[in-house]
């Protein structure tokens, strides 16, 4: 379907993630242009519109206000009013509540445009030296919980190249965590403040990761990238290991010995294949517990 050619046009405008001659010509045009720019912290944002002389007015749109401000963006769209969308660094819509405005538009038929920009899981995959041919971007891992658990087992089979965000305060948690489930020989590397002045790229093992972090207090905005599971036995999805175990359960084996069975074809934690083992059922009403794998 296209876009309605009345409604005005949403501009998803990328900015620097931290230096602020990574501006381009055509976003500054854009923010020129627009009737509205709608922005993630608009304190933040009037510093960068202060620098480059921009006087287009401001609305705030975060993720505490999204639900109420979402209607009224989309009405100024709908009256023919352009919007120009900005996060407070790199590419609206990427571990922001930017996503929201755009799917919204959409679903209203409403013109998208995107002018693109930097964001911090690109710039820190290209020079991390780890494969770029084939990788997965993760955001933030959920802060706690079972839902933060379930994210780093799914985790533990992945191939591809691993990008993470994570902030300050929670670095040494998380490098931890990540040792816990993905081993301590895990190679990483640590990008730091990106494109600014105190830029850092850190190579090495989750483990030296941790024993750096001991003494030296973690500063700045990380993007984490992480080496994916390098293993000669094949590589197996979530979903297709849970097919396996239906067929070899299906067979007559026990959850414990289709785990064992698959943990050795596989080079996976038998007890993680247990826990997909579990959520199949079967004919039998009595099974092994798995403190007796």
């Amino acid at each position: 379907m296209q876009p309605n050619p009345n409604t005005g046009t949403l501009y998803i405008v990328g900015t620097p993630i931290g230096n602020l001659e990574d501006m381009t010509f055509r976003a500054i045009r854009i923010l020129q242009a627009a009737d509205f720019i709608a922005a993630e912290d608009t304190r933040h944002t009037g510093k960068l519109l202060h620098h480059f002389q921009i006087k287009t007015p401001q609305i705030s749109y975060h993720e505490h206000n999204q639900q109420q401000r979402l209607p009224e963006l989309i009405d100024k769209l709908h009256l023919g009013k352009d919007i120009a969308l900005v996060t407070d660094a790199g590419m609206p819509g990427i571990s922001d509540p930017g996503s929201e405005l755009v799917k919204a538009c959409a679903d209203a038929n409403i013109n998208i445009i995107p002018i693109p920009g930097p964001t911090a899981c690109i710039v820190g995959l290209t020079a991390s030296g780890l494969p770029t041919e084939r990788f997965v971007f993760e955001g933030f891992l959920p802060v706690k919980g079972q839902e933060r658990q379930q994210s780093l087992e799914a985790l533990q089979i992945e191939s591809r190249t691993i990008i993470l965000y994570e902030s300050p305060h929670r670095l040494r948690q998380t490098l931890q965590d990540l040792a816990n489930s993905l081993g301590s020989d895990r190679q990483i590397v640590l990008a730091r403040e990106l494109t600014k002045m105190h830029e850092e790229f850190w190579r090495g093992s989750i483990e030296s990761a941790i024993e750096l972090y001991i003494t030296r207090e973690p500063q700045g905005e990380f993007t984490l990238i992480i080496a994916g599971l390098q293993t000669d036995a094949p590589i197996f999805s979530e979903d297709a290991i849970k097919a396996e175990l239906q067929t070899l359960i299906g067979e007559g084996i026990s959850r414990s010995q289709a785990s064992r069975q698959l943990a050795q074809q596989t080079s996976l934690p038998r007890r993680q294949i247990y826990q997909l083992a579990l959520t199949i059922g079967d004919s039998e009403s009595l099974e092994q517990p798995l403190d007796d794998l």
